[in-house]
């Protein structure tokens, strides 16, 4: 079945949200399932230094797992939904240490990427999500 960007949303902010690689798994295998191809990878650090390499990882793991081919239209979309689900974040996140997961789903030409960050101060933690959306051309 071939379904919307509402529900690759909605598998990307799960996969973001999980709490254990188990968890992680389960969830993956159930998507694959129903033709969605999803990643998480964990991110944290000082939130301006991190975002380069948060981005690099979103990218590297989408790879790595086959959620995106090897090629500039999907490195692009990855990177692109990435900087604006960070971006979504910024004003919570800047001079803070954030820790949490970045969230990918695709089908088809659909690709969301969410961001789930913890934003932390001593014990006076806030929690913020990120989320965007990207087309890119599918091939098989």
């Amino acid at each position: 079945m071939i379904y919307g960007s509402k529900k690759i949303a909605s598998a990307a902010v799960k996969m973001a949200l999980t709490e254990s690689r188990e968890e992680e798994m389960e969830l993956k295998h159930k998507y694959a399932d129903i033709g969605i191809k999803t990643v998480a990878v964990d991110i944290g650090g000082e939130y301006i230094t991190s975002v380069k390499k948060i981005v690099e990882r979103a990218i590297v793991s989408a790879k790595r797992e086959n959620v995106i081919k090897d090629n500039h239209y999907d490195e692009g979309a990855v990177a692109g939904a990435a900087r604006e689900a960070l971006s979504q974040i910024m004003p919570k996140a800047v001079g803070f240490n954030v820790g949490g997961k970045i969230g990918i789903a695709r089908q088809n030409d659909h690709i969301t990427v969410a961001v789930f960050l913890g934003i932390g101060l001593i014990h006076l933690d806030e929690v913020a999500i990120g989320m965007s959306h990207r087309a890119s051309p599918y091939t098989e």
